[in-house]
């Protein structure tokens, strides 16, 4: 399918934190319980419309685990967009967010949108950090803020296509060379289309759940 532009995405933060789960459910719509870790990087693609513009979503889910972090590194380049995500149940995870956002600070292009996901929210029971906390730490670093559930789904279409959103608006405001494919973002043939469904059915290369 044709599409107008395509964002490339890394989606980075410990592991177990359901970053695979993420990509899952928003790709193919299903939740997947079994945690197998993910062992370097697993790809996943979905087609979505901002602006009557096809834009087609490059995914790239990267392992959690320190042995992998120099792999994680070279994803950062060329990536238009990441989602950071820590799980709201197990505060170490919100704690080394200071350490996966200076990473992407250093390896990625400056004008890259990050947006910030408290995942799991569907088990508020067992809290860990408070929503506020999250919201906090996203204002005093320039990100998006959003708390989400991969089980439920819930926040998980807003969370990838607010973050498309935040890039293209960057585009039509002349923040990104788009003609520079190093900021992650390249110009397809689909600039005229006509909106679509929202997407291309699934594309998923066997993610599996949790990373």
């Amino acid at each position: 399918m044709s599409y107008a532009f395509l964002f490339k995405y890394i989606v980075i933060g410990d592991t177990g934190v359901g970053k695979s789960c993420l990509l899952l459910q928003f790709t193919d719509k299903r939740f997947q319980p079994v945690h197998d870790l993910t062992i370097g990087v697993e790809f996943g693609a979905r087609m979505i419309n901002i602006d009557k513009k096809p834009i087609k979503l490059q995914i790239w889910d990267t392992a959690g685990q320190e042995s992998f972090r120099s792999i994680t590194r070279s994803y950062y380049r060329g990536a238009a967009g990441a989602l950071l995500v820590y799980d709201i149940t197990r505060r170490e995870t919100f704690n080394h967010l200071a350490s996966w956002l200076e990473d992407a600070r250093q390896h990625a292009n400056a004008k890259m949108t990050i947006m910030l996901i408290g995942n799991k929210s569907d088990l508020a029971h067992r809290r860990a950090v408070s929503a506020e906390e999250g919201e906090q730490f996203a204002k005093d670093h320039g990100l998006i803020f959003m708390e989400a559930s991969a089980k439920t789904a819930q926040n998980v279409e807003e969370a990838f296509i607010d973050t498309a959103t935040n890039i293209y608006k960057k585009i039509q405001d002349g923040v990104f060379d788009v003609s520079n494919e190093s900021y992650g973002i390249k110009i397809g043939y689909g600039g005229n289309t006509g909106p679509s469904d929202g997407r291309d059915g699934p594309s998923s290369q066997g993610a599996p759940c949790c990373s």
